[in-house]
Parts: C-alpha cells; sequence; structure tokens
C-alpha cells in the first residue's frame, strides 16, 4: 500500500512538473511586426529581423500593423519579395492609412482587414523632385502593384487604379482623374479586404487567435538610426553636413567644432547604411582609404593622389546604396553646398584663415614687394653706343663693350650707326640715331 501511494504521489510530481510546460508548447504564437511611418530601407531591415525571428519560433500567425504613408519604392517592392517568401501565413491590418508603398506592402499579405476609418490606396510613384516618374518606372511599378495584387486573388484593376489615374472604375464612382483610394466598405465591396475590425484584438478574436502568445517587436535604437539615416530626404543632408563641415574645417587654425559634426555625420550615414544591411566593411574601408590619400597629397603634391582619394571616396558611398540615381542626386546636392560654403568662406574669411596659407599660393609676386620678372637696365638710359646688326627694328647694339638686344624707336637704321638709349621699359631697350637728336640750341 505504502509503495503505491508513494508511486501516485511521484507521478502527480511529475505531471504538475511538466503541464505547465505541455500547454506552453501548444499555445499558439502570433508575432505583431509594426508598419510604420515612411518605407525605406531600414524598415526593410526591421521587418526581415522580425520575420526571420518569428520563423525562428516557429510562429503561426504575423500581422503586419501598417500606418504609413508610403515610401521609396525599392524598399516597398524588396519588403513584398520578403512577406512573399516566407511560409508563416501573414495578415496586413491597415490601421489609419496603407497608402503608396504602404498599399503595395498591404497587397502583398495573404489577407487584409480594415480600422474604421482607414485608407489604403493612392499609389503613383514619383521621383526625388515630387515629380511624375518617368514611362519606365511608372510601368515597373504599375506591374508590381498588379502582380500583388493577382498573387493573392485580388482583381488587378483595383491596384493599378491607385497607381494610375487614367483607369476609370464607375462603380466606385472614379473618374480618370484621381487615384484610387479605397475606404473600408470600398475595400471589402471590391474583395481587397476581408473585414474591418476596430483593433489588433478584434482581429485576433476573429481569426481565431484570441488566447494566443502576441509578440510585438520593437525597432530598436540601432534600427531606428537606420531607419532615420537612410530616409530618402535625410541622405543628401547628411552628406552636405559632412562635405560642408570639412570644407569649413580646412579654412579654421585648429580642428573644431565644423570638423567634429563633418566627421560625425559621415560616421552616422555609414553606420545607418551598416545596420540597415545596405553596406558593407568594403565601402566603409575604401571610404578611409579616400580619406587617407587626400591627406597624403597635402604632403606629396602632385594631383594624382587626391584625384584618387576623391574618387575611392565617391565609390564609396554608391558601394552603400542600390539606388544609384538617388544617391547621385544626393551627392550632387552635397557637392553644391560643400562648394557654395568653399566659395563663402573664402570670399568673406580667407585673409583671416592660417591652414588655407599652407594650401593656396596667397602671396604675389610684385615690383613693391622686391620682386621683379627681369633684370631692368635703367642705368643704360642717356648711353651711347654703336649698331653690331642693323635694327630692323630689333638688332645688337655695343655699349661700352657689351652687346645688347635693342630695339629702334620704329625706322630702320644700318650697321656702324651711332646710337643712343632713350629708354628703358623691363627688357625692352630703346634706342634713337644720335644725329636724329636735337641740338642745345634746337632745345633753346
Amino acid at each position: 500500500m505504502k509503495k503505491i501511494t508513494v508511486s501516485i504521489i511521484v507521478a502527480t510530481f511529475i505531471i504538475l512538473c511538466f503541464l505547465p510546460q505541455a500547454f506552453t508548447a501548444s499555445s499558439e504564437k502570433v508575432y505583431v511586426i509594426p508598419v510604420e511611418d515612411t518605407v525605406e530601407k531600414g524598415l526593410l531591415a526591421f521587418l526581415n529581423r522580425s520575420i526571420k525571428e518569428a520563423e525562428t519560433e516557429k510562429a503561426d500567425l504575423i500581422v503586419l500593423d501598417i500606418n504609413t504613408p508610403g515610401g521609396a519604392v525599392d524598399a516597398a517592392s524588396d519588403i513584398g519579395k520578403s512577406i512573399t517568401k516566407t511560409d508563416i501565413p501573414i495578415v496586413a491590418l491597415v490601421n489609419k492609412k496603407a497608402l503608396s508603398a504602404g498599399a503595395y506592402i498591404a497587397l502583398n499579405a495573404d489577407e487584409i482587414y480594415m480600422t474604421p476609418g482607414s485608407t489604403m490606396g493612392s499609389a503613383a510613384v514619383i521621383d526625388g523632385s515630387g515629380n511624375a516618374a518617368d514611362d519606365k518606372a511608372q510601368s515597373y511599378w504599375l506591374s508590381a502593384m498588379k502582380s500583388a495584387a493577382e498573387q493573392n486573388g485580388r482583381d488587378p484593376k483595383y491596384a493599378m487604379a491607385m497607381a494610375d489615374k487614367s483607369i476609370e472604375l464607375p462603380e466606385l464612382d472614379i473618374t480618370n482623374k484621381e487615384l484610387l483610394t479605397l475606404t473600408p466598405k470600398q475595400a471589402e465591396d471590391v474583395q481587397y479586404s476581408e473585414g474591418t475590425v476596430a483593433n489588433l484584438n478584434e482581429l485576433l478574436d476573429k481569426l481565431g487567435y484570441e488566447n494566443s502568445d502576441v509578440i510585438t517587436t520593437k525597432v530598436s535604437w540601432a534600427e531606428h538610426i537606420a531607419r532615420f539615416v537612410t530616409n530618402p530626404v535625410v541622405v543628401p543632408i547628411l552628406l552636405s553636413i559632412g562635405g560642408l563641415g570639412l570644407v569649413i574645417e580646412l579654412y579654421t587654425p585648429t580642428f573644431g567644432l565644423a570638423g567634429s559634426m563633418g566627421i560625425g555625420a559621415l560616421l552616422l550615414f555609414f553606420y545607418g547604411h551598416l545596420v540597415a544591411g545596405l553596406a558593407g566593411m568594403e565601402a566603409i574601408i575604401v571610404f578611409i582609404i579616400g580619406i587617407v590619400l587626400l591627406l597624403l597629397e597635402l604632403f606629396l603634391p602632385g594631383g594624382i593622389l587626391g584625384i584618387i582619394g576623391l574618387g575611392a571616396i565617391f565609390v564609396s558611398f554608391f558601394l552603400t546604396t542600390d539606388n544609384y540615381v538617388q544617391m547621385g542626386v544626393s551627392l550632387i546636392i552635397a557637392c553644391a553646398v560643400a562648394l557654395g560654403g568653399a566659395f563663402v568662406m573664402m570670399k568673406f574669411f580667407g585673409k583671416r584663415m592660417k591652414t588655407l596659407r599652407k594650401m593656396v599660393l596667397s602671396d604675389s609676386l610684385n615690383t613693391e614687394s622686391g620682386y621683379v620678372s627681369n633684370q631692368n637696365r635703367y642705368e643704360l638710359i642717356g648711353k651711347e653706343g654703336v649698331t653690331i646688326t642693323p635694327l630692323r627694328p630689333s638688332g645688337t647694339v655695343s655699349i661700352n663693350d657689351e652687346y645688347i638686344d635693342v630695339v629702334s624707336e620704329g625706322n630702320y637704321l644700318a650697321k656702324d650707326v651711332k646710337v643712343k638709349v632713350m629708354k628703358v621699359e623691363g627688357s625692352r631697350v630703346v634706342v634713337r640715331k644720335v644725329k636724329d637728336l636735337p641740338t642745345e640750341e634746337e632745345v633753346k
């Protein structure tokens, strides 16, 4: 009897120990990934990290909590690929707005739900200047929107109408003058939304995950920096600060605030792109090589090292991106700002800056400073000599047994003619025939 009692106690203890783990193992996991603010490469890095974490934890569902005005097309395209690549079901919850690139991200999800008052659409592609992109970019974007809709069984004409205002949708009272932006009811009517829910909890209840373990991924501080730095608006600003800071530093006697800001901006640029996965160590190495070559140019003049160094710096920036046009525009803006700063410093502060004087020749070689470009023979004025060669009008004259190159006052003079030096203009010695000189009586 005692043995049976002990066995029951041991069995009960074992069951109690493993019972919580059994419940935990069977609990469903839902990963909620916020898709907020501007769509850029930093968001892509965050989303990839979140999806990988969900796959590692064997999540049953991923919810994209979308509230974005849109952003970079290339970043949205890569995000769409990441969404469709995973085997975990993905549901997009349009929480307030999924516009432009945000609409494309939502269309790549398996299902779409919207909250009351939210909107989805208005996905025209524009360039960095805010104007409509060229035909090639428009065609690519329309094809991408169409493909995103078709892969999940949605009518592609509505996705294309979000990006092309020429498409008419009379059933939605949409003319060919406006882009399609769907309300929750319209989205349900055209089967672009599976339903309207008040919030995330209601969505989970509707999908049968009310008792699931919900994990909301958060953007780390490093990813916050990456998202900020990789923003298409911020990139040219950082490069401009970097270039302008270094230019100003050239005009100051010691390393100071401007140089620190310039180097800090460039380090922030590379760090953000490194975290976002856009840049590797090769970009930073090439940049450092460029800086070293420019510094060597200060001590080993010749120009070659400076040109190679400047080229290496430009190459390093292009190694941090896959959008070469955008990076090119950013560099043009940064160069314009840096050159403008250099002009202002040279114009108004150049004489006060000591460091610049080591790099730029500012002294002029003038007569007042004791410099002469050639020997002035003013002592010859008034002296007489004899022509050794004919003067036509230039030739050679012997004065005190010294042969001197001279010119006559314009007339031809034969050999062995007595002449007198009338004036000296630099290296030009002007003579006149002696018999042509006025007599003392004529002068009186």
